[in-house]
């Protein structure tokens, strides 16, 4: 078996473990922003077809390794109802998949982080229900397969219930794994061949954690009131990011 798909370079592929390291590090040190990192470098060299079915792949081996490093902090009712609605969005998503358009996602995903945000659901002001839990499960699982990092989404949607910064971050990375394996799934049965692609995805995997484990010690080492600072900021560019990119600036 070929290290590298046909469609890719060799030095693509060692970009991508690169950049899987990065983003693994910046999402674990903050809860989000390394699944755009990476979907916006893999969109850059891989093929388009392969864009959101290997950024599933890698966000999930990302994600089990949080789930892994932070199981001890996970709030596993809050999973558990994230896991009944994603269920419905994959259903949904996986029928209509390539038939909506993008554009109008990312900006509906940009004026939700913005409201989710600043407005009255901020975080630290209301706690989020099991029902809304699901919504997002469904809705985020739905959006997921179009434009396939919606973990902004969800952990906006969490914050305001996950006082603990270890809790957050682990209950984050246990709702996006379902969420992605669903999004694995569906592009499975959608006929997408992952087979080219298993050695680069095993580096990236392997990388992926190795950044988690840095980015799990700059999460200790941060004070509370600094990473919930960073996490609006960072919710705020990434929300700013998607409307530019909605809007057609960005090519």
């Amino acid at each position: 078996m070929e290290f590298m798909p046909p469609e890719m370079s060799l030095l693509s592929g060692l970009l991508l473990v690169v950049v899987a390291f990065a983003g693994s590090a910046i999402t674990a040190g903050l809860g989000i922003g390394g699944g755009l990192t990476v979907i916006a470098v893999l969109a850059s060299v891989a093929p388009p077809a392969a864009v959101i079915p290997i950024h599933g792949v890698i966000q999930l081996g990302s994600n089990v390794g949080r789930v892994a490093v932070q199981r001890a902090h996970i709030d596993r009712p809050m999973v558990a109802y994230f896991i009944i609605g994603s269920l419905v969005g994959g259903v949904i998503g996986g029928s209509l998949v390539v038939q909506l358009p993008e554009n109008v996602l990312m900006a509906a995903l940009g004026l939700f982080l913005l409201y989710a945000t600043w407005g009255p659901m901020r975080f630290g002001m209301a706690k989020i229900g099991p029902i809304m839990l699901a919504v997002s499960g469904a809705v985020s699982t739905f959006v997921t397969m179009f434009i396939g990092a919606t973990g902004p989404f969800v952990i906006s949607t969490l914050a305001p219930s996950l006082h603990d910064r270890r809790a957050l971050i682990g209950t984050h990375a246990a709702c996006m794994t379902v969420q992605h394996t669903l999004k694995i799934l569906v592009f499975g049965l959608l006929g997408f061949s992952f087979a080219p692609w298993i050695p680069l995805l095993v580096a990236m995997i392997v990388a992926g954690f190795v950044g988690t484990l840095l980015g799990t010690r700059l999460l200790h080492w941060a004070p509370e009131a600094i990473f919930r600072k960073a996490l609006k900021v960072f919710l705020t560019v990434l929300a700013v990011n998607l409307l530019l990119s909605a809007a057609g600036v960005y090519t």
